[in-house]
């Protein structure tokens, strides 16, 4: 095969590889979806599965947690650089299963989790490392770890509502094959279908997952809404040309703000901080910066949705 025709395959399933246009975040297209593309291309030589690569993630970016306790610039760098691998890695993951079509919803599940252990591990190393080294936090240890506790729950919610916001964008975009949308409905049907005695770990990763989506169905009624007259005027789950394309229209501004509250600017306020000897900054910035674009978000998606919804029962 001559190299043009191998680079021209290689751009095509590169392409393939990528949610869509509409959701990827620039700092992805420039970054770790390229570099993704390229663990994605050589663990399928290597037959690694992408559940697989969504684990090494997990200890790789665990590891990178840890080396942000210590004072040593160094050692943090060091820490920075796992955590950008270990973020490649969950890039690489989710191409991986577009290239090779091995979707399974545990994989998205142990994708969603990944993140959840990074971050674990950051926010007990920030936490042991600011008791140790700001004054006011040495004398009242408890201050710093409430405000951790209250940062992560935000963390939770961002991450969640931003997860939630991008699959309903590429159910208007693609349909359901294109989209990991999933309701409570669903969950809890196929959560009845399996026994704590002979699928305990599916069933326990599945009990916290029901409880996840429901959580993400409370902050977005309108959005439920939409979803429901959706199913009902149009139960093949294929939108007219001329009301998906409005309904994207609407849906699409939004989508650089759910973009934000994922993990590249949420890893930049990170590194910015920990360079600069402050680390427990990070937390301030959860507190107050994500905070305000997640309400500003939820609020104009739940105004968008209400809109979908009255054309719909038109």
């Amino acid at each position: 095969m001559s190299t043009g025709n191998t680079w021209t395959r290689l751009k095509a399933e590169y392409k393939s590889s990528l949610k869509s246009s509409d959701t990827e975040e620039h700092i992805d297209l420039c970054f770790y979806r390229p570099i993704g593309f390229a663990w994605a291309y050589l663990f399928r030589k290597l037959h690694v599965s992408p559940n697989a690569v969504t684990i090494a993630s997990i200890f790789i970016g665990v590891f990178a947690g840890i080396c942000m306790y210590p004072t040593d610039i160094w050692i943090n760098i060091a820490g920075i650089v796992l955590l950008i691998w270990a973020n490649s890695y969950d890039s690489a993951d989710g191409q991986l299963a577009r290239l090779t079509r091995q979707y399974s919803q545990l994989g998205r599940i142990l994708d969603g989790m990944a993140g959840d252990f990074w971050f674990i591990a950051i926010y007990v190393a920030i936490c042991l490392r600011t008791v140790e080294t700001v004054p006011l936090f040495e004398s009242h240890h408890w201050a710093i770890w409430c405000i951790a506790v209250l940062a992560g729950i935000c963390h939770a919610a961002q991450a969640a509502v931003a997860d939630s916001y991008r699959q309903f964008h590429l159910l208007l975009l693609k349909g359901s094959a294109g989209s990991e949308l999933d309701s409570t409905e669903d969950l809890l049907r196929r959560y009845s279908e399996l026994t704590w005695k002979h699928d305990f770990l599916r069933k326990l990763i599945q009990f916290f997952y029901v409880r996840y989506t429901r959580n993400q169905e409370a902050v977005s009624p309108a959005m439920q809404s939409v979803l429901r007259a959706m199913k009902t005027r149009f139960p093949d789950g294929r939108l007219p040309e001329q009301i998906r394309e409005q309904f994207r229209a609407w849906s699409f501004p939004l989508c650089k703000w759910e973009n934000f509250m994922t993990f590249n600017w949420r890893s930049i306020f990170l590194f910015a901080s920990l360079l600069g000897g402050q680390p427990w900054l990070y937390f301030v910035a959860e507190l107050t910066i994500f905070n305000v674009v997640l309400v500003y978000t939820i609020v104009r998606h739940e105004s968008i949705c209400r809109r979908m919804t009255a054309v719909l029962d038109t």
